[in-house]
């Protein structure tokens, strides 16, 4: 997560994601308003100000753009150490840094063009802790409650029409085929079991591919033939964690949607491949050109969204589209090692 992860119902509070690109743009803002601050404070007139901001972007910039490249790296080992010691350890590495860049810069540039040493020490310090406290309370604002709160609307929206015209595949199937009832049952089990359970943290994308292929094979109970699914998952990373519950809901969507409404059913297609460091999750299905389809309120995709930027912020995306009578579904979620 961006800021803060769930264990045991309960945040722990860890350092910003700085690979994170919506943190990365929240400190570079934090930053500029902060030197302009300090510009504000040394200066007796406006263009004072200009003067004094644009001497203190001279050496802040390169600065920040430095420690975004560090921090980028170490990202994961900071966020495995205690909190308190991270910050430590991050505050020496920033301060580290400040010193090289200053030396560097004073033995290139004249010395009254670079701002003094004890003030950048002040000026990075102050910034940092600013950063984290603004982190912290965007994480208190971000409550488990709220969270939870989010989490729990999208949980309830499984329609009640699939339990009951599950129930019934099952049933029919008691007499003639047992052991296909039995499992059945088992899946509905496990599913609801899911549904039922509180889901805060990420999960692997195997866990919700199998998931999500128990309520498939429900939903084939009774569709049969009408229903046809196609999985593109050979260039899958294994690794890659994603929110739980995003495939379910879209799935049900694609079928309530796009294949019940369909006289000789239709096809949905799952496709799951990494581009750079990227994940992208493609689902498509049929969209009737005639209107003869369910009316949705997109309840399911703007909680989806909801919890992609709760886990993301700025770096996932949900897209969705109708091309050639076909209704499509594209997530994109990062991927870092």
């Amino acid at each position: 997560m961006t800021g803060f992860e769930q264990s045991q119902g309960r945040f722990t509070r860890l350092l910003p994601d700085f690979r994170n690109l919506g943190v990365a743009i929240r400190i570079f803002i934090l930053v500029l308003v902060i030197t302009l601050f300090s510009a504000v404070l040394e200066s007796q007139d406006i263009s004072g100000t200009l003067s004094k901001f644009l001497e203190l972007c001279s050496f802040v910039q390169p600065t920040l753009l430095c420690s975004f490249l560090i921090f980028y790296l170490i990202t994961p080992k900071l966020r495995s150490v205690p909190y308190q010691f991270g910050i430590l350890l991050s505050l020496f590495l920033l301060l580290s840094l400040v010193s090289i860049l200053h030396s560097f810069a004073c033995s290139i540039f004249d010395s009254f063009l670079i701002p003094n040493l004890s003030r950048c020490y002040l000026l990075s310090s102050v910034s940092f802790l600013i950063i984290l406290f603004y982190f912290d309370l965007r994480q208190r604002a971000l409550t488990p409650a709220i969270a939870e709160a989010r989490i729990q609307a999208l949980q309830a929206r499984i329609r009640p029409h699939f339990l009951f015209n599950s129930i019934n595949a099952v049933l029919s199937l008691i007499r003639s085929n047992p052991n296909l009832a039995e499992t059945a049952l088992e899946d509905m089990a496990d599913l609801f079991r899911v549904l039922m359970s509180e889901n805060r943290d990420l999960v692997p994308m195997a866990k919700e591919i199998a998931l999500s292929r128990q309520y498939l094979a429900l939903e084939k109970l009774r569709l049969d033939d009408r229903l046809i699914i196609t999985w593109e998952i050979d260039s899958m990373p294994p690794d890659v964690l994603i929110p739980p519950l995003i495939l379910q809901p879209l799935l049900e969507n694609a079928v309530y949607h796009g294949i019940e409404p369909l006289e000789d059913g239709g096809e949905i297609s799952i496709k799951i491949f990494k581009t750079n460091k990227q994940v992208h999750i493609i689902l498509t299905n049929p969209y009737p050109s005639n209107g003869n389809h369910h009316s949705g309120n997109k309840i399911a995709l703007s909680n989806i969204r909801e919890r992609l930027s709760l886990h993301f912020d700025a770096e996932a995306s949900l897209n969705h589209k109708i091309l050639d009578n076909k209704y499509q579904v594209h997530i994109l979620l990062p991927y870092h090692l």
